[in-house]
This record gives structure tokens, sequence and C-alpha cells, in this order.
């Protein structure tokens, strides 16, 4: 049984950093946004290829009409700490019997 729980452990602990790294890369998303980053440069690809799928359907569901803040990189990193706080908490405490 304990290598079940060592294993919802570690995955909870992967998933974790996963979540941190997503993160991370939505604040340089964001940030990136504030200047006229060159279109063509590789991070910038890099940056945009890995958040719009996920900010894509968020702002399709908030729409910005003439709101000059986009507030999806704020919604996104909002379900990244939600998911941090109970999908991750609750797996650990689930496989080390509370």
């Amino acid at each position: 049984m304990f290598v079940l729980n060592n294993f919802i452990i570690a995955t909870a602990r992967v998933i974790e950093i996963i979540l941190t790294v997503y993160m991370w890369i939505i604040i340089a998303r964001a940030l990136i946004s504030w200047v006229n980053p060159d279109p063509y440069n590789k991070i910038v690809i890099f940056l945009y290829r890995v958040t719009e799928p996920v900010l894509r359907p968020i702002r399709k569901i908030i729409p910005r009409h003439s709101l000059p803040i986009d507030f999806a990189p704020l919604i996104v990193l909002l379900i990244i700490f939600f998911l941090q706080s109970f999908l991750v908490k609750t797996m650990i405490q689930v496989a080390t019997g509370f």
C-alpha cells in the first residue's frame, strides 16, 4: 500500500511543478505583451504557442470589447492557484491518510 501512497504523492508533486512552470510561462507572456515584441523571435513564438491554447477559450468566454486589459492570464493564474491549493493538496492528503 505504501507504494501506491508514494506514487500518488510523487504524481501530486510533478503536477505541482508543471503548474508552477506554466504559471511562470503565463506571467512571461503577460509581461512580454506590454512591449512590442518581435513576432519572429523564437522565445515569443514559444510563449504564444504554449499559452494561446489555454488563453483563447477564456477570451471567448470573457470578451474584451473596449477593455484595454486582457484578463485571461489573470483568470488562468487563478485557476492554477486553485489547482495547486485543491488538487495537489487533496492528492497528498489522500495518500498520507489525512
